[in-house]
């Protein structure tokens, strides 16, 4: 069994519902961008200094005690199926997998960090917890960011801040993101007040993968868009007041359907359910959608609550391609994966009381 096989296992650290909030915020995660002093912005990389930069990289993780359990992975070693799965847990990104020519990423052992190397930047450091907890995701990424410069020098300039390729993360360098989820929002149809006041406060809105995402079984991720001239404190501080208050106001719209639509909520919950018991095949779009329903059905205990919030989240990422034919161990076509999400789904409500 590869290290990597071990990750399918376990479940992720941004989905172990253990944080504040985690009833609606599923998890926090800091960014850092970085590139290595010396060398040009990946766009302008020859193939012998993507390959000195990942070997930089590999020994400089080597040489730090606070990654001392990470596993580094070059991409030559990755099937197509490993990096989408990484994309699954959030590991590396969609950009990261789809990239030609070396690369790699480094994962601790309990995924909380995972470093992308030569992604957008050189490198992309970053920290998951579970829940609402931005602070401590900064006090890790920050940690090892200070550990990493003691073994390799980054591009800095001093009025400017850290140099990155793409402006908008220019001076600190930091992406402060929240995923949450909104299904209330979304069947009061208020979510797109909450869209459209984020856009005016500078933050971005995207969907379950991020960039270039849409959201997709009422998951949404929000962060902010500019790093120059801010601090990072400023940075976190300033999206932590905007989830608190999108917390409150999906807290909000859980009362208006119980107290106003309750007949009505209640017969969407169980039809969720009833399709996902009985489903012999169906996609992870629909299978994710119909999910939701039933997470918030468990949530405000209208479904038996002896299935956790973990169960569920877990479920999410466990119907999801690149996972589905981890688990089964073998390639599976699009309608072989349907029919094994479909199985698999059956499995789990089979803990549902009715």
């Amino acid at each position: 069994m590869s290290n990597l096989d071990l990750f399918a296992r376990q479940p992720a650290e941004w989905l172990r519902s253990s944080g504040p909030e985690s009833e609606i915020v599923i998890s926090s995660r800091l960014r850092l961008a970085r590139n290595v002093r010396g060398f040009p912005f990946l766009q302008k990389l020859t193939a012998e200094q993507h390959d000195e930069i990942v070997d930089l990289m590999e020994d400089t993780v080597q040489k730090t005690d606070v990654l001392k359990d990470a596993t580094y992975f070059r991409y030559r070693d990755l099937t197509d199926l490993d990096r989408q799965f990484l994309v699954e847990r959030h590991l590396i990104s969609r950009e990261h997998a789809g990239e030609k020519g070396e690369r790699a990423v480094s994962i601790t052992r309990n995924e909380v960090v995972s470093l992308m190397v030569l992604e957008e930047d050189h490198l992309r450091l970053q920290a998951f917890q579970s829940g609402f907890n931005l602070q401590e995701a900064w006090r890790i990424v920050g940690m090892i960011d200070d550990s990493l410069q003691k073994s390799v020098e980054f591009s800095f300039n001093p009025t400017l801040g850290y140099l990155t390729s793409c402006p908008t993360n220019v001076g600190t360098g930091l992406r402060a993101s929240c995923m949450l989820h909104l299904p209330s929002l979304v069947l009061t149809k208020q979510v797109h007040k909450v869209l459209q006041a984020l856009s005016k406060l500078n933050l971005a809105a995207r969907g379950l993968y991020g960039e270039g995402t849409q959201a997709t079984g009422n998951f949404f991720q929000f962060s902010n868009q500019m790093t120059l001239g801010q601090k990072e404190e400023e940075i976190i501080e300033n999206l932590a007041a905007v989830i608190r208050q999108v917390v409150e106001h999906e807290k909000e719209a859980r009362q208006y359907l119980r107290q106003k639509r309750k007949g009505k909520f209640e017969d969407q919950i169980w039809r969720a359910f009833g399709a996902l018991k009985s489903a012999r095949a169906i996609s992870s779009s629909e299978a994710t959608q119909l999910l939701s329903l039933v997470q918030l059905g468990v949530l405000m205990e209208l479904l038996d609550p002896g299935l956790t919030r973990q169960d569920l989240n877990t479920l999410f990422l466990l119907i999801q391609p690149a996972h589905l034919q981890k688990i089964s161990d073998k390639t599976l076509n699009s309608s072989d994966r349907d029919i094994a999400r479909a199985d698999l789904i059956r499995q789990h409500l089979s803990k549902v009381q009715l």
